[in-house]
């Protein structure tokens, strides 16, 4: 077998455990080597389309069997697989379609309506709808004989976008080796069993959903339960029904559960591993799962990192919490000062980092990736601090960003498209605090001289250009906005005097 990468996961998960269970959808189970047989006929019915080594193939979609059989078969042909976010509004699509110069798209039907209506100036030149025409597809495939092409661990694997300062989402090349690496960070970290149950209700487009939970489960051969959209309901239904070992959340995802009605009452028992991300957890809610005998495990990554790189284990789950916990196994991580001298406990620094996780830049952009990086080390932009056990506390976003639910959102893309208003003439967008998603965004508006500027439009001419997680939820007027001498919008003058109110 020449394919080292993803796209020989299901062969060699076939040949050790066949008959065991892969995927469940609904009703529906796939075993391995079922997984193993849709994939090649998919990655046949691809290459009949057209598709060849280093095409791009996107997936848009929520959490379904397809899925995950448009990533491996990708990696069956060497070509490359660019996962896209649901919640995007179609112009978004558009431009990371056209970004990644993708070939191919598979799509469900619940997005028919936004396919049809991308612009026609796209690379795209094969369209699969998830159903009837996905199914005819695998069934007229030729053969489902092996695809020998030869496949390297150095090869991209995933564009996984990411948004930018810069306000464009860039495209993170994951390779098979980050992703390999990534599912072995967590094999070690969190102990994972062959008789694994992992509740897949975080989205698949997510890193977190996909390379935290999924793809090591796969790999150490247990069994994916996949849910389209998470429902705190549901998710109890979900555990008792399949005896759910393992779940991956968002802390809003966790917190809806805890103060769900059926909580007290609710079987817990086959739970074994909880791991949240995305935001720090509260220390109330750590308490609240303790008292159902339930601990968290709690990470901080990114998506460039594939994404694990901290991570805070039981054991330290309350001595140590607010930490992001120490690196994965196979991870280095720094806190260090300007000059890349590490810094002394307790003091504010960037969180650098290196390993074979660690993506080797962005899709198209060379000089954002030489300046991503220094001596070898990715800098993070995100600020901390280290106690004098070595456990990283993570202090302060470099970057800006918000975290809205699990959804990083990045004011600079916002702000982009509210300058486009002609009654605005400047705008600061930042976050803040919200009882259910931790923070949202909320714009602060300089109106141009003699407009009489209403909030709610200004919201309104954001719809259906944005996803509406980063449409923000509140307008604050102001005469003006806080600035250097030298015009240097000041961001953190800016949320003490509009983000509290």
């Amino acid at each position: 077998m020449r394919n080292e990468g993803l796209g020989s996961w299901p062969a060699r998960r076939a040949r050790k455990t066949p008959h065991r269970t892969a995927l469940v959808h609904g009703d529906t189970a796939w075993t391995y080597a079922q997984l193993h047989e849709r994939t090649t006929r998919l990655a046949h019915a691809l290459r009949a389309r057209g598709v060849r080594r280093g095409d791009r193939i996107a997936y848009l979609g929520p959490n379904h069997p397809s899925y995950l059989e448009t990533l491996f078969a990708a990696g069956t042909l060497g070509a490359v697989f660019v996962p896209l976010n649901i919640r995007l509004a179609g112009p978004e699509i558009a431009y990371q379609l056209s970004d990644s110069g993708t070939r191919a798209l598979v799509y469900g039907p619940q997005y028919a309506g936004l396919v049809a209506g991308l612009p026609g100036d796209t690379d795209v030149r094969a369209y699969v709808e998830v159903g009837a025409e996905y199914e005819a597809e695998l069934a007229s495939a030729a053969t489902g004989d092996p695809i020998d092409e030869p496949v390297a661990p150095d090869d991209t694997c995933i564009i996984m976008y990411t948004s930018g300062t810069t306000g464009r989402p860039k495209g993170a090349m994951l390779t098979h080796a980050n992703l390999t690496w990534n599912a072995l960070n967590v094999l070690v970290d969190t102990d994972l069993i062959a008789d694994e149950r992992a509740l897949v209700s975080a989205p698949l487009f997510h890193t977190a959903g996909l390379n935290m939970l999924t793809l090591p489960v796969l790999l150490k051969g247990g069994t994916c339960i996949l849910v389209e959209a998470f429902d705190p309901s549901a998710t109890f239904d979900l555990i008792e029904r399949h005896r759910i070992t393992f779940m991956f959340g968002v802390p809003t995802m966790f917190e809806q559960i805890a103060r769900h009605p059926r909580w007290p009452d609710a079987d817990l028992s086959s739970l074994r591993i909880l791991t949240c991300g995305g935001s720090p957890v509260p220390t109330s809610m750590i308490a609240a799962y303790q008292e159902r005998d339930l601990t968290f495990l709690q990470g901080y990554g990114m998506t460039e990192a594939s994404p694990g790189t901290l991570f805070l284990d039981a054991e330290h789950a309350v001595t140590k919490a607010g930490s992001a916990g120490v690196p994965h196994f196979f991870s280095d991580v720094r806190v260090v000062r300007p000059d890349m001298a590490p810094v002394d406990v307790g003091e504010t620094g960037e969180v650098v980092l290196r390993g074979p996780h660690v993506m080797p830049g962005y899709w198209g952009l060379p000089e954002e990736t030489a300046a991503s990086f220094t001596d070898g080390w990715f800098r993070s932009g995100d600020a901390a601090r280290v106690d004098e056990d070595g456990y990283v506390f993570i202090v302060d976003r470099l970057k800006d960003m918000i975290i809205s639910g699990g959804e990083n959102i990045y004011p600079a893309e916002i702000e982009d498209l509210l300058l486009t208003h002609p009654d605005i003439v400047e705008c600061a967008v930042i976050g803040v605090p919200d009882d259910k998603w931790g923070e949202v965004p909320r714009a602060v508006v300089v109106p141009r001289e003699g407009a009489s500027l209403d909030p709610g439009d200004v919201l309104a001419s954001l719809s259906g250009r944005l996803a509406k997680y980063k449409i923000p939820k509140s307008v604050v007027l102001a005469a003006e906005l806080p600035r250097t001498a030298s015009g240097k919008l000041l961001k953190s003058r800016v949320r003490t005097r509009y983000g509290n109110s």
